[in-house]
């Protein structure tokens, strides 16, 4: 599944990008401050301002305002200059999208990646204006950047000391909105994925602490109701780059993973996070696109984590400049499956178990020493000691436990807007019927409606199990169809699925539907009809 790569524990030195003095003006505040300290929102601003005066191949645009008011700023870099969207596809060029600063306490990503703007402008016949267009998010949570203070991330060594906080100005944590998209953020960028539709999106995050001894860890979109080839695609575009920068750079990247300690010490399972589109990097695998993570590793110091994050993003830009023609037939590719799959009425999974995939000869982790606690409790404290953890298996695999037969298309009643509405701001196509249709199809019973005790995101979070049962119904002017044979019909699918383990039912979107029927002490049908042909 991975590679397995000689473990070489080496020491990475300044490359000659860095060396470079440039004016003050287009130093960024980590450059000024010895890595001390991390750019503010007007640093940001600042610093894009001051580079787009000294080039012509670079224009910014705001996605959108935050709560409090702040420009959510996103860098076109083209060479010709692109004005909109339309003028990026009509060019043929490969379009990529670049994020940084989800997570505000995260900065490594959002200095990556105007360290990377900068070296790109500074050749203006830079080789990747020929295959690439590129949009460079830096600073996406931008309100919770500047609530910087003290001890936020005592993972990352406190360095630098003062950091934003995780969840935007509405508490939310941007990388769970992914399908419910309650967050403005979320809004600002879905519009601009739907417009300007790259095919490759990275979001550059910071891990939370595991000590593997990875500078850098990333994932693809996981391999669960999408399509194989976009996963494949990436997985071979990782396993390339790692090699390129162990080579070029002397560091050492690999899968993303934590284990957990409380099954011992030596561990022998390492364990990704799980599938759920609610991560935006997952669901760009249901909309036919690739998608990378990219975690540096937390205990490296400040400047390193963020070098080492720029080399990832330089490699993923050199990658897919040289193949973008391979890159853009294997999304055409994917979407021909999407089709194929609505044609056939394939069955997909829509929940799912996390599995093994593979496994490691060896993992590169620090070592662990037992300590006795005043209970008698055993904790296990990491030590400075690098070590090889020998035959690790590697959890990050998705197996379907649930599955379900992909429709020709779902009828929303007229009644719920908001569930059109929703799938609508995602960039799935919803029509209105003019006038009254029969539909041949099923309906499902829901036997168990359970709604979790605690909250997550503000919400008590819904499941649904029972049957579908087949039916023939009649639905009038109004009416919502959602026709599944479009490109982001896998989306579709995940979303209005009763069972889907992070569709709308589980964000709460039926709940009321659903208590409205248990009052009259009825059996509850889920709203939503699930179709397989019309007769007009």
């Amino acid at each position: 599944m991975f590679r397995i790569l000689p473990l070489v524990f080496l020491i990475a030195v300044c490359q000659s990008g860095f060396a470079q003095m440039w004016p003050e003006e287009l130093q960024i505040v980590p450059e000024k401050t010895n890595y001390e300290k991390t750019s503010t929102h007007a640093d940001v601003i600042r610093f894009l301002q001051n580079i787009s005066a000294t080039s012509k191949n670079i224009s910014v645009f705001s996605m959108g305002r935050s709560l409090e008011g702040r420009d959510i700023p996103v860098a076109i870099l083209a060479n010709p200059m692109v004005a909109t969207a339309a003028e990026a596809k009509a060019s043929g060029k490969l379009i990529v999208y670049i994020q940084g600063n989800i997570h505000a306490g995260e900065v490594e990503g959002k200095e990556a990646a105007m360290l990377k703007i900068r070296n790109i402008l500074a050749g203006e016949n830079n080789p990747l204006f020929e295959k690439l267009i590129i949009l460079f998010a830096p600073i996406y949570n931008s309100d919770s950047n500047d609530k910087m203070a003290y001890g936020r991330r005592p993972s990352q060594e406190n360095s630098p000391p003062e950091v934003g906080i995780r969840e935007n100005s509405q508490g939310l944590d941007l990388n769970r909105d992914g399908m419910k998209m309650e967050a403005i953020e979320t809004n600002a960028l879905f519009k601009v994925i739907n417009e300007w539709d790259p095919m490759i999106f990275v979001d550059l995050h910071t891990t939370n602490g595991t000590w593997h001894a990875y500078d850098l860890t990333w994932a693809p979109s996981y391999q669960y109701a999408g399509e194989d080839i976009t996963y494949n695609q990436t997985w071979d575009m990782l396993n390339d780059i790692t090699d390129a920068i162990q080579k070029k750079h002397n560091l050492f990247f690999g899968p993303y993973g934590d284990y957990d300690l409380r099954e011992g010490w030596p561990v022998k399972n390492f364990y990704t996070y799980n599938h759920h589109p609610r991560y935006l990097v997952n669901q760009f695998g249901l909309r036919n696109r690739l998608a990378i993570l990219s975690e540096a590793f937390s205990h490296r110091p400040f400047e390193m984590r963020t070098k080492s994050t720029y080399y990832f993003v330089e490699e993923i830009l050199g990658y897919a400049a040289e193949h973008s023609e391979e890159i853009k037939q294997v999304t055409k590719e994917a979407e021909r499956l999407t089709l194929e799959g609505v044609r056939s009425n394939v069955k997909k999974g829509v929940r799912f178990k996390m599995v093994p995939s593979g496994g490691f000869d060896w993992l590169p982790s620090y070592d662990y020493k037992p300590e006795t606690q005043a209970d008698g409790t055993i904790e296990y404290k990491p030590t400075k000691d690098r070590i090889n953890l020998p035959n690790v298996t590697y959890y990050a695999g998705f197996e379907a436990t649930v599955e379900s037969t992909v429709p020709a298309g779902y009828i929303i009643p007229r009644g719920m807007p908001e569930i059109a509405e929703n799938l609508k701001k995602h960039g799935i196509k919803v029509t209105e019927l003019t006038k009254t249709n029969t539909y041949t199809g099923e309906v499902f019973e829901i036997e168990k409606y359970e709604t979790a005790q605690r909250k997550f995101e503000g919400h008590n979070m819904a499941r649904a199990t029972g049957k579908f049962k087949p039916a023939q119904k009649k639905f009038r002017k109004g009416d919502f169809v959602v026709d599944l044979a479009q490109p982001l019909g896998n989306l579709a699918f995940y979303l209005l699925e009763p069972e889907s383990d992070d569709g709308l039912v589980t964000w709460n979107f039926f709940d009321k539907a659903v208590e409205s029927q248990k009052e009259h002490n009825k059996p509850i049908t889920y709203p939503v009809f699930k179709y397989y042909n019309t007769t007009k």
